[in-house]
């Protein structure tokens, strides 16, 4: 039965993060042309440009350190600071000036550079990473090669204040944060949108190791012993830890140990009970 019961929880949870992520991926594709219209050009990035009636001109583009670009027969255009869309007016601009007549071309960016963000703490692979048009918190933490067994159920994201340049990671606490922002990662997971916020450059995701505690599972499981816990667990899903009930083992007569004040005290305890640091869970077998 409790096997039956975590197996479908498993499966519910699943299910809906297939939703929430398939949801969040035809929401960015849907969307990213638009945002990265308003991505703001800067030096190292790389551009695409096509121009549909002088396909010899078409190609890939590198802004400078200057943030400028070289382009054929107008020479520089200075491009750092401009929005994609406005790097294309430019060009239009620029080219009918005694060049073309009415110029059609697109802009695109083929990599992002200029921006990036940092990610710390308890991911996979941390470390710096650029920032591509309308990146979101969900895709950058799949970046970093997702969270570890010991993050914590929060992150938190920490954004510099005005236009200073990162030029490492900034943590909370630290003088020159301007604003710091908490993102329950377990509500993400569950499908909430609105906490998955968009990135901005410099911005550094922080995700801090939880703390653990040790508790005690004796009596009739599978596999009894010491298990080291999140604050906010159940004891159904230490009973999942332990391998859940043996045979004879009862999911209606449990009981918990706990010291309260010094004394030793005995509770009856239902599956969706909190346990706590320190708390010995013991399992009683079924009543024939």
């Amino acid at each position: 039965m409790l096997r039956h019961f975590v197996r479908r929880r498993l499966f519910h949870r699943l299910a809906v993060c297939a939703l929430v992520t398939g949801a969040t991926v035809g929401w960015w594709a849907t969307s990213l042309a638009a945002q990265s219209a308003g991505y703001i050009v800067g030096p190292q990035d790389v551009l695409t440009v096509t121009v549909w009636d002088q396909t010899d001109m078409s190609g890939k583009y590198s802004v400078e350190a200057g943030g400028t670009l070289a382009f054929p027969m107008i020479g520089r255009v200075k491009v750092a600071g401009l929005t994609i869309r406005q790097v294309e007016d430019e060009l239009k601009r620029r080219l009918a000036d005694g060049y073309f007549k009415n110029p059609q071309l697109s802009v695109a960016i083929e990599q992002f550079r200029s921006q990036r963000i940092f990610i710390v703490g308890e991911v996979r692979n941390p470390g710096t990473f650029p920032l591509t048009g309308g990146m979101r918190l969900i895709e950058a933490l799949a970046n970093a090669g997702s969270l570890t067994p010991d993050a914590s159920p929060e992150a938190v994201v920490v954004r510099m204040a005005g236009d200073h340049a990162a030029s490492g990671p900034t943590l909370p606490g630290d003088a020159s944060a301007a604003e710091v922002v908490h993102v329950n990662i377990k509500k993400l997971a569950d499908g909430s949108l609105k906490d998955n916020i968009a990135l901005r450059d410099g911005d550094t995701i922080f995700v801090t190791r939880t703390e653990k505690e040790s508790v005690f599972v004796l009596g009739q499981v599978r596999a009894p012993g010491t298990y080291s816990i999140q604050k906010g667990t159940t004891v159904l899903q230490l009973l999942s830890l332990a391998g859940g009930t043996t045979d004879r083992g009862s999911t209606t007569r449990l009981k918990i140990v706990r010291m309260v004040n010094g004394k030793r005290v005995e509770l009856k305890a239902s599956v969706n009970e909190f346990v706590q640091a320190g708390d010995t869970l013991i399992v009683l077998e079924r009543i024939l």
